[in-house]
């Protein structure tokens, strides 16, 4: 990664600058308290033993209503795979050091913050499960649902006003869907796309250190080759993802993958 296109970022998008402090008032200044206490909630890890997966057998009549808007049978049991999408999103929020986060690219400690790192994973997980078909896409919809389920819950045990809590939860869920857009745009773009894409929707419009950019335009695509490896049908199952760590102990040459099939429908 050049950092000269890191810097040209940081210098084009300065007329963005009036708008950073937009999306922080916006926020309930509830959500911009130390959460420290809530990185790693455990309420989410007690997941209940499912019932073993059957398969379903897509027919022509079956394409067809799907293609009308209806919801067809899917490859496996529906109910397995909620429970996988709530252990991925799980995955999102537990095996993440966001205190790392924090440090390494100067984000204050509070659920606003908090809830940027944890899109950023969300996203990566939701760019996977699309490759998936039928089965990835309707994972896609409770990874989400999860997500927003764990917000509104650190928000009632902070203490957040349920006016506050609905009012800071619509400008989350219209920062999720720009951050979607943006960062969909930035993987299968240059490093510079990207890194303008994490400008705006992890750092902020805060960033003035093309290092912190730089870093984490690496972590992103290094996170991708790993989570593209990984098998979808277990993926489906299961919803075990591990993460690369933030910083590598062992640098590796990060790459973009040479033809990326990125699929942006289905949420």
């Amino acid at each position: 990664m050049c950092s000269l296109s890191i810097l040209q970022v940081l210098e084009e998008a300065s007329f963005a600058r009036a708008l950073a402090a937009y999306p922080l008032a916006t926020v309930s200044s509830n959500c911009l308290t130390p959460c420290r206490t809530l990185h790693s909630s455990p309420q989410l890890s007690h997941v209940k033993q499912t019932p073993q997966h059957t398969e379903e057998e897509v027919g022509a009549f079956t394409k067809l209503i799907e293609a009308m808007g209806f919801t067809g049978p899917l490859k496996y049991n529906k109910w397995k795979i909620k429970l996988a999408a709530l252990r991925m999103y799980t995955c999102c929020v537990e095996r993440i050091n966001y205190d790392e986060f924090f440090e390494k690219c100067s984000l204050p400690d509070t659920l606003n913050s908090w809830f940027l790192v944890a899109q950023l994973h969300v996203w990566m997980c939701l760019v996977r499960m699309r490759q998936e078909g039928r089965e990835g896409k309707y994972m896609c919809r409770y990874v989400v649902h999860s997500m927003w389920e764990d917000v509104d819950q650190r928000s009632k045990i902070m203490g957040i006003e349920a006016i506050d809590r609905k009012e800071a939860t619509k400008v989350m869920t219209e920062t999720f869907y720009a951050a979607i857009f943006g960062y969909d745009e930035g993987i299968v773009s240059d490093d510079s796309i990207l890194a303008a894409a994490l400008w705006r929707n992890l750092f902020n419009y805060q960033c003035e250190d093309p290092k912190q950019l730089e870093l984490m335009v690496e972590y992103v695509r290094k996170q991708m080759q790993f989570i593209d490896a990984l098998d979808g049908d277990d993926l489906l199952l299961t919803g075990e993802v591990k993460w690369r760590p933030l910083v590598e102990a062992n640098a590796q040459s990060i790459l973009k993958v040479a033809t990326p099939t990125y699929n942006d429908t289905g949420l």
